[in-house]
């Protein structure tokens, strides 16, 4: 798994911490996350040109094992309030998994 210190995690989250700059909470961004949906990322990624094609597996890959790593990341530079919202959406969706995954 890749050091979410590194220099290239520090630059992913540069690209995409503007989606949740000034509250922009999106209930439907975060459950995409939650269920493991981050192709849309990892496209931006590829199509960005910064990132060789193996940084963007190993990202793929720890985004598919962590989601949440993908939230925090987009939550880089988002205000405390936005944060809570988002970790409160997060346990929310927590909780709702398994009664999902059952039905």
């Amino acid at each position: 798994m890749m050091d979410s210190t590194s220099k290239s995690w520090t630059f992913i989250a540069a690209i995409f911490s503007y989606e949740f700059q000034g509250g922009g909470v999106d209930y439907d961004t975060i459950e995409m996350i939650h269920r493991g949906d981050i192709q849309e990322w990892i496209v931006a990624l590829e199509l960005s040109g910064l990132f060789d094609r193996a940084v963007v597996e190993q990202v793929e890959i720890t985004w598919k094992r962590q989601p949440r790593l993908l939230l925090d990341t987009l939550l880089v530079d988002a205000d405390e309030m936005t944060r809570k919202r988002c970790d409160m959406a997060w346990a929310s969706l927590d909780r709702l998994a398994p009664i999902a995954q059952s039905g």
